[in-house]
């Protein structure tokens, strides 16, 4: 299944990263969704390339019924970012990669903070899949809308957050 999403912020792309790796901010994405922050680390300096690893717990009860049934009350979710160095513009990329414990899905996506005047417009592309054979075609278009509004939160999120902070 294809992750698809577009938002524009009124800010920088240096401080749209900034947020996208603050652990206040992403402990906050987390519990906004009624899960917990594990763990956070970023590896390398933010100003060049970098990676982080983003360790969460989420709920599943917006989950169909189906799928609760294998997955359980919650789900640990590992985060992978490989950031690239800014662009001459500014711009940044980041690969994405989501690891979830306990749920045969796969994610992968492409993050671009697009430097436009001075704003930011952020654009995700990725995909959803499952290795169950038969079911996983099934399993991931269950995934997906989750999977997409979980990344998108952080997209829309940044907003708030930057105009408070």
């Amino acid at each position: 299944m294809a992750l698809s999403a577009s938002t524009n912020l009124p800010h920088h792309v240096d401080r749209v990263t900034a947020v996208f790796v603050n652990e206040d901010f992403l402990r906050h994405t987390s519990e906004l969704v009624g899960g917990t922050l594990e763990s956070f680390s970023v590896d390398g300096d933010t100003a060049g390339a970098f990676s982080t690893t983003t360790v969460r717990t989420i709920p599943t009860n917006r989950m169909p019924d189906i799928a609760r049934k294998f997955v359980g009350e919650s789900l640990k979710v590992t985060q992978l970012e490989s950031w690239d160095a800014p662009a001459a513009d500014g711009s940044r990329l980041s690969n994405i990669t989501l690891k979830v414990s306990g749920a045969p899905l796969d994610v992968s996506a492409v993050q671009r903070l697009v430097s436009d005047g001075g704003s930011t417009r952020i654009e995700l592309e990725g995909t959803v899949t499952s290795s169950v054979p038969f079911l996983g075609g099934k399993i991931a278009e269950a995934a997906e809308p989750m999977v997409g509004k979980a990344l998108n939160i952080q997209s829309t999120q940044a907003q708030a957050w930057l105009e408070s902070h």
